[in-house]
């Protein structure tokens, strides 16, 4: 992974709302920071600003991370890792490491711990506690790599 050029505040409410493309609608804090500084993966608050139960706890901010992730999704990626017999202890050990550390909850939200939601959701709570099988097929399979400038940077339009 190269490193990313310039630093962010990884807090700051604006960068995050122009890498998601919306307003956060849950408090946050940056869980992973890219080389750069930029808030790559956020960690959310289990209740929204409106009260609502919000079951994504680490949600993946970087915008290279993110497409790279997006591009194996659109392959197949979630059946794919869904039907690796490899996988399926390894899913139900994340879901339930997920569980202990998280409130009882599973990783986005799904109810199946043999069941993906999101890959997304995968390689950030992978990212933010430290790796895990999952993270590491995951990564096996797309091009994880930090962009040459920050993403917080080119969502500037700097």
């Amino acid at each position: 992974m190269s490193s990313c050029a310039d630093s962010r505040n990884t807090a700051d409410p604006e960068v995050v709302a122009r890498l998601l493309g919306r307003t956060p609608f849950t408090v946050f804090s940056a869980a992973v920071t890219c080389p750069g500084g930029g808030p790559a993966v956020l960690a959310n608050e289990p209740i929204d600003q409106h009260g609502r139960p919000f079951p994504t706890r680490y949600w993946l901010a970087c915008r290279a991370l993110g497409e790279a992730v997006s591009r194996l999704e659109a392959a197949g990626g979630v059946r794919m890792l869904e039907s690796d017999p490899e996988m399926s202890q390894h899913l139900a050990d994340a879901h339930a490491r997920h569980r202990a550390a998280h409130a009882g909850r599973n990783i986005g939200g799904v109810r199946d711990p043999a069941r993906v939601k999101c890959l997304h959701a995968h390689l950030a709570f992978a990212l933010a506690e430290g790796g895990s099988p999952i993270g590491d097929w995951i990564a096996a399979r797309t091009d994880l790599r930090w962009p040459d400038v920050c993403c917080a940077t080119v969502s500037e339009g700097v």
